[in-house]
């Protein structure tokens, strides 16, 4: 995001004002678009830079690079909006590979018509989410589409971060015995995106769990705890991601379902949904493997932080070459909890 035009003719309506097409003309709307929206909100000393690139510091350790595009319909849901979402989808990458969050890139896609209001509240939103991650936002695009060729407004994040040699984690770690950790209840994100979208008047409200994992991370990492693995059960929920890990690491895995942490308010909209919570998206969640020798530890671990007050040891990792995951269910019987296949809940992050 780029600064190079002071001198505007009338400060930008943010009450009323809409997006047009000279926002995208790279001329002078674009250039006080950028200063007074996306400057004065997410402004420090990088991107006041005003360059097309921002020169960074970079501390001792290996690159870690992430980026993430951001759909998300509707725009706003309880809990949170595409700004923070961004934010924390992209910082979550990085974290769960062990990396330290530095750096975030922000690119904009706007429709012609779109509110600047409405602009204005993701853009401060992401901003407050940036601030309370301690990972500022250095550099950034905006472009401009016709009405009707958007959905009002897309955004891609990237973000850079650093990792001690050694101290990565990758999904080939699993072994047989390690326990299967995850840090609070799921579906909330998912279930809370599909209640505003289709109008659904539960009686408890449904938020999203969105939120930056770094912190509860370093936790976890300060355990001492021989974490194998770590992940962020993002689209398609745990399900999913447990059967992407069995298959790198080339392990089957067993839930115990009466273990499985999930608010009664979610479980009964899955069930008149007919969606089950294991295949439901979350924005502020983490799935740990751990060596049985130290679930608890790193269970009493997260249980200190806020945001894994509600961790629990969900199941094992055993021997089994065809890498299924499996389900003890609340009956006692058994049954395979497979990849998901077709889109349960789409534009959901």
């Amino acid at each position: 995001m780029s600064r190079t035009h002071k001198a505007y003719v009338r400060p930008l309506d943010l009450r009323q004002g809409r997006i047009d097409m000279t926002h995208g003309s790279g001329g002078r709307a674009t250039a006080q678009l950028i200063e007074e929206l996306f400057v004065r909100r997410l402004g420090n000393a990088y991107l006041g830079q005003g360059n097309d690139a921002a020169v960074l510091p970079m501390p001792p350790g290996r690159l870690v690079m992430s980026t993430d595009a951001h759909v998300v319909s509707p725009l706003f849901f309880p809990g949170g909006d595409i700004g923070c979402l961004a934010v924390h989808g992209t910082i979550n990458d990085l974290a769960v590979v062990g990396a330290t969050p530095l750096y975030l890139a922000a690119s904009f896609v706007l429709e012609e018509g779109f509110p600047l209001s409405d602009l204005a509240r993701i853009v401060e939103s992401m901003a407050a989410a940036a601030s309370a991650a301690g990972v500022p936002v250095v550099t950034g695009d905006t472009k401009v589409v016709e009405k009707g060729s958007g959905d009002g407004v897309y955004i891609t994040t990237t973000g850079v971060g650093v990792v001690t040699e050694g101290d990565e984690w990758s999904g080939d770690r699993a072994r047989p015995a390690d326990r299967i950790i995850v840090s609070g209840s799921i579906g909330e994100h998912g279930m809370a995106i599909m209640a505003q979208r289709e109008n659904l008047g539960f009686a408890a409200a449904i938020a999203s769990d969105t939120a930056a994992l770094h912190g509860l991370i370093a936790a976890m990492r300060a355990s001492g705890a021989a974490i194998r693995v770590l992940r962020d059960p993002t689209r398609g929920g745990v399900a999913t991601t447990l059967n992407e890990i069995a298959c790198q690491s080339g392990v089957g895995m067993m839930l115990q379902e009466s273990a499985l942490p999930v608010r009664p308010e979610v479980a009964a909209a899955c069930e008149f949904l007919g969606l089950d919570p294991l295949y439901v998206a979350n924005e502020g969640k983490v799935v740990a493997i751990v060596a049985p020798e130290d679930a608890e530890r790193l269970l009493a671990a997260m249980r200190a932080h806020p945001l894994g007050r509600q961790a629990a040891v969900i199941g094992s990792v055993h021997q089994d070459a065809h890498s299924f995951v499996q389900m003890t269910t609340a009956f006692g019987g058994r049954r395979i909890v497979d990849w998901l296949t077709g889109e349960q809940l789409p534009r959901i992050c």
